[in-house]
């Protein structure tokens, strides 16, 4: 397998584990929706020729000043969505896996509806 290939399982993994979610391509990419509705993340493998393997992700606010400003090798703004305040996540940078896991947690619960996002935090108490 290729590498886009396997950080692409790895993120489809970490994203369908979360409650409601499911996976469809949007605008080409494979993207990830609560309830089929809200993107919270898309996975980019050389979007329109930028030599990066990324995740957009939606984010908390502030997260993406702060992570771009901490550390502008590993997060990026993403074009389209970036004016939003989503984030940008370079995969090909060796980013430790946890902490991808915990921007598409982040990226899930900035999209995910109050119920079901209180919902979330009891079950992992």
């Amino acid at each position: 397998m290729t590498v886009a290939a396997v950080a692409l399982e790895r993120v489809r993994e970490l994203c369908l584990a979360l409650p409601e979610t499911s996976e469809r391509p949007s605008h080409g990419a494979p993207s990830f929706f609560i309830r089929d509705k809200r993107c919270f993340v898309m996975y980019h493998d050389n979007h329109h020729d930028d030599g990066r393997l990324a995740l957009w992700c939606a984010a908390p606010e502030g997260m993406q000043h702060a992570l771009v400003d901490a550390a502008p090798e590993h997060y990026f703004v993403p074009p389209y969505v970036g004016h939003r305040g989503w984030l940008g996540v370079r995969l090909d940078r060796h980013l430790d896996w946890e902490e991808i896991a915990g921007v598409i947690e982040d990226a899930w619960l900035t999209i995910a509806p109050k119920r079901l996002a209180d919902a979330f935090a009891v079950d992992r108490r």
